[in-house]
């Protein structure tokens, strides 16, 4: 069952389920959960390895980031793909996962979300995979709201998220044993 932004803001306000929400959000939230925005953007290079026990992502490099009070963009080309996190961070409890939805002018200005699941137990911002798949260079804000999220209540009590990415963090520096 998808949580709607009532109970969404009783949790936000009694157990800090997301932090960083824009006054649009704790005020206004539209639809079935919360809008989030665009606070960082990293370009990928060098090589990656995802094998059965050991993991390595690409290397990164902040391209652009997010400071409140100052109007910064990225123009994202035809092709261009990037790693991006959120502003808001999440503490998850154990019987609720997130999931996460593009916004329509996303992806009718031709730019495409790579998105995932947060599992119950994780604390932090999310980063997503985003690329320009249409034919026009596109121009987006730091700051703007680009991804939508839902709440999906675990039945029965959920599996606490274990894995290396907890708190946010955006790539591997070197091969690891995956948890």
């Amino acid at each position: 069952m998808i949580l709607g932004p009532t109970l969404l803001l009783k949790l936000v306000k009694d157990i800090k389920l997301v932090e960083n929400l824009s006054e649009r959000e704790l005020t206004n939230p539209e639809g079935a959960g919360f809008d989030l925005r665009l606070a960082e953007v990293y370009s990928i290079s060098g090589d990656a390895f995802l094998g059965e026990t050991e993991r390595k992502t690409a290397d990164i490099e902040l391209v652009q980031s997010y400071k409140e009070g100052e109007k910064r963009t990225i123009v994202i080309k035809p092709g261009d793909f990037y790693l991006v996190k959120t502003i808001e961070s999440f503490n998850l409890p154990d019987f609720l996962t997130a999931n996460f939805k593009p916004r329509s002018t996303t992806f009718r200005s031709g730019l495409f979300l790579r998105t995932g699941n947060v599992a119950p137990g994780y604390c932090g911002p999310v980063t997503f995979g985003l690329s320009n798949e249409g034919p026009i260079e596109v121009t987006i804000e730091m700051g703007a709201r680009f991804v939508h999220v839902q709440f999906d209540e675990v039945k029965g009590k959920g599996a606490m998220y274990r894995g290396q990415w907890q708190g946010g963090r955006v790539t591997a520096k070197k091969k690891e044993k995956q948890v």
